[in-house]
């Protein structure tokens, strides 16, 4: 074959350190417009980003470029820096060590933006908690609580 073709779809899901309430309302929108701009300046794709105030949803399809790591590893620094130097009551903030990923099929694209596009409404009835559990046992992977969300 002389060329090589892919289409690779990953959810992200990511917390605040200590799930603190630091997203507001009032930056969220800006927040996900910066976050899109460092996803396309590392050729990825930002298809969606949205969350709540703890909490950040990201649907990116990524080129055979980089790793689903070097993509949080980027986002996450640069957003976190971003965050503690335009606003000032946010310059102690700082995103979770770790993150979830899950591969998603092009046939589960458009429910996936659907979920990701609602997130404030699926939160009043289920915690980041209850979220994250499901998404890992929904696709089967092994945790161990202790390291869960600490």
């Amino acid at each position: 074959m002389a060329n090589s073709y892919l289409k690779v779809y990953i959810h992200y899901v990511f917390s605040t350190k200590n799930r603190e309430p630091w997203i507001s309302p009032s930056i969220e929108k800006q927040l996900w417009a910066y976050m899109a701009n460092v996803a396309k300046e590392i050729n990825v794709d930002p298809i969606i980003i949205n969350g709540i105030t703890d909490h950040v949803h990201l649907l990116a399809s990524l080129p055979s470029t980089i790793t689903i790591a070097d993509v949080m590893k980027k986002v996450k620094a640069v957003s976190s820096l971003w965050i503690s130097r335009n606003f000032e009551d946010l310059e102690d903030f700082e995103w979770q060590v770790g993150y979830g990923a899950f591969s998603i099929s092009h046939y589960d694209l458009k429910k996936t933006i659907r979920y990701i596009k609602h997130q404030k409404e699926h939160h009043q009835a289920l915690s980041f908690e209850q979220e994250y559990v499901s998404l890992l046992k929904e696709h089967e992977i092994i945790y161990d609580k202790k390291y869960l969300l600490g």
